[in-house]
């Protein structure tokens, strides 16, 4: 053992060159260090045999990835314009600045109208959309697919087309024929993409206000919209008191809360971390389609309730005779990834990360974010989507609409107060107890605060179903009821 010198606890063992700093080894330990290792020697046919078995296990979820991408690669992004057709398109002509900064040199909004605006142009009602829905709220003869309200919209319905002339647009910002990050930017004839201003709910507001502008109509008959469109029928009200006669609110927010924003930011997050994302800037060339469909997923168990998946899938599997598998096994699995697949390619990503980006950023607390069109003479400098935005120069400064420094819970429910104090109209809200995205607690701030602002009519309507978030687009009897009711009941 000349080799080695003691060194306390541990041993420097000179081997050549070579100096590895090492334990005392016992002899009867490098004894059985060597048997071991024979013992390896013997054993190492079959642990190649099972390393050769693990590698032929099968991951057809993976494989269909895999699949779709090459069949996208070199292919053009899909039209997403063309997947819904029949509807009618708005031309504003004029720069159209954002709140946050920077502005479109035009836009264009697609809509869908159904029965008949009367002489004295009083009639109109304006049903506003959830994320990612299109303007195809009710099959006509231009488009004769169900639309997504199909069952609530037409003669002698909930939203009587005998009686109403309703008006559903594609929010500024979408991929349905309005103008979004996916349209052509005018100027350079390349797609917005991440160029595209940061937009808010109060922006795509007054760009459908144009539209009214346009078709005549100054004051609606009433703002009808449910989750991110619930939030649009309080800002309408709010920001054009006189221009709107009621509102519904359905499974909405007077602003949006930690746990819905933390969702949201999820869906994104996924999304962006596609490596085909490409900060946005994917049109040429292979879309995120595997982000959009896990973002897809994680929406979906938002929308609907537990309850309603123990009643609909249980712990059932696909195919109880096949062992478990890593891909989707489970009933509910298969639908998760059933809803994810139908949507990765029918919506644009970047329009989804803009517009679930202004549901975050919705808050109708005072003050309200003034006008950017009203003041021409300012100069608003582009406001991409970037992380973390750049700030403007001191030359192009926008005016300041930070909300002041609320130390109390009770302040910030004050200030939500005096924000929704126009909204003095006859108004509807509903909710659903077994909405996690949005908590039916939610729906009854809004009421509350209407309240207390002074709107002397206000009904609440708490819904017990079990179908969650959704319920707006599934309860007919109870949601269509309040609805019809509401519009042609309630005196004003």
């Amino acid at each position: 053992m000349s080799g080695i010198r003691h060194l306390g606890q541990k041993t420097v063992q000179n081997l050549g060159k070579r100096r590895l700093l090492t334990s005392p080894v016992s002899m009867a330990s490098r004894l059985s260090h060597v048997a071991s290792s024979r013992r390896g020697v013997r054993n190492q046919s079959s642990i190649t045999s099972s390393l050769s078995a693990a590698q032929n296990v099968s991951f057809p979820c993976l494989d269909k990835h895999a699949e779709r991408e090459r069949s996208l690669d070199g292919g053009p992004e899909p039209a997403y314009d063309k997947i819904v057709s029949g509807y009618s398109v708005y031309k504003h002509n004029q720069p159209f600045r954002f709140i946050h900064g920077g502005e479109l040199p035009e836009f264009q909004i697609a809509y869908e109208t159904w029965g008949k605006l009367n002489a004295n142009k009083d009639n109109a009602i304006l049903l506003h959309t959830g994320l990612s829905a299109s303007s195809h709220a009710k099959s006509h003869e231009r488009n004769l697919n169900p639309g997504w309200w199909e069952k609530f919209i037409g003669p002698g319905y909930p939203i009587d087309t005998d009686k109403f002339f309703v008006i559903c647009t594609n929010v500024l910002g979408g991929c349905y024929g309005s103008t979004g990050p996916s349209s052509v930017d005018p100027v350079d004839g390349e797609r917005y993409a991440t160029r595209f201003p940061m937009i808010t709910i109060f922006d795509m507001i007054r760009a459908q206000f144009h539209l009214l502008d346009d078709l005549g109509i100054k004051k609606l008959h009433a703002s009808i919209g449910a989750s991110m469109g619930g939030m649009q029928s309080l800002a309408a009200a709010a920001l054009f008191p006189d221009r709107v006669g009621r509102v519904v609110s359905i499974s909405a927010a007077a602003r949006s809360h930690p746990y819905s924003i933390a969702l949201r930011h999820t869906q994104r997050q996924v999304l962006m971390a596609d490596p085909n994302w490409k900060s946005g800037f994917y049109y040429k060339g292979i879309p995120p389609h595997v982000g959009m469909k896990l973002a897809r997923q994680i929406a979906t168990v938002t929308y609907r309730s537990g309850p309603e998946w123990e009643q609909r899938f249980g712990r059932k599997r696909a195919n109880p005779s096949q062992p478990p598998a890593l891909c989707p096994d489970f009933l509910i699995e298969t639908y998760l990834d059933h809803q994810g697949e139908r949507f990765c390619l029918q919506y644009d990503p970047n329009s989804l990360l803009y517009i679930s980006k202004a549901m975050d950023m919705f808050d109708m607390s005072y003050p309200l974010p003034p006008d950017p069109n009203a003041t021409p003479d300012r100069r608003h400098p582009p406001q991409t989507a970037s992380c973390p935005p750049s700030k403007p120069t001191k030359s192009t400064e926008l005016p300041e609409i930070t909300k002041p420094h609320l130390s109390t819970v009770s302040e910030e429910r004050v200030a939500l107060i005096k924000g929704m104090s126009a909204i003095t109209m006859p108004t509807l809200v509903l909710g659903v107890q077994s909405d996690i995205l949005f908590p039916y607690w939610q729906q009854k701030e809004i009421a509350e605060c209407l309240r207390e602002a002074g709107n002397k009519n206000v009904t609440y309507y708490e819904l017990d179903a079990i179908y969650g978030h959704d319920t707006f687009l599934i309860d007919l009897v109870n949601i269509g009821g309040a609805v019809k009711g509401h519009l042609e009941n309630v005196a004003v």
